[in-house]
């Protein structure tokens, strides 16, 4: 009887030393080896362990405002974007986005590219950027509903996005 009731014992102590094993290991591949490798900038290292889900390249809330400055109109509008292609320059990433605005007044005219514009953005974390465009109407300029499209390009992969809002003329 004496003989079966060392046995658990012996399980237990060498299920502890396996365990303790273990965490020593991990601690060791977390504490030293991946910081060493993230240093030295092991690009296919770096992706492969913070692979995060590809975003698609889309504008997203876009807005425009008009404020009566006296002898004219000054019109402000902006979209945010995100998706674009990122490069690593250095330890940072970059992106270059270029843009045009046309406006659509309240008749349906459409007035092309008046305002035009590119963003250079580099930063360690590159996750969206917002595009701004200020203009300004002549104050003669019919009051009702006008529409501001926004056309964005990702410089680095071509691809084109638009995005639309509204802002009202009112004396």
């Amino acid at each position: 009887m004496e003989k079966n009731e060392k046995m658990p014992k012996k399980k237990t102590i060498k299920l502890f030393w396996t365990i303790t094993l273990a965490i020593l290991v991990a601690a060791v591949l977390w504490f030293v080896i991946l910081p060493i490798v993230f240093n030295a900038g092991s690009s296919f290292l770096k992706n492969v362990l913070s692979k995060k889900e590809e975003v698609k390249f889309e504008a997203f809330s876009p807005e425009a405002f008009a404020y009566d400055i006296g002898d004219s109109w000054e019109i402000n509008a902006t979209v945010n974007v995100k998706g674009f292609i990122k490069k690593e320059v250095g330890d940072e990433l970059s992106t270059s986005l270029g843009f045009s605005v046309d406006m659509i007044d309240p008749s349906g005219g459409e007035t092309k590219d008046i305002f035009i514009d590119s963003e250079e953005v580099t930063s360690q974390e590159l996750i969206d950027v917002q595009l701004e465009a200020q203009f300004e109407l002549d104050y003669n300029s019919p009051d009702g509903l006008y529409k501001i499209v926004f056309n964005i390009t990702d410089k680095y992969s071509g691809e084109i996005v638009s995005a639309e809002a509204e802002f009202e003329l009112k004396r």
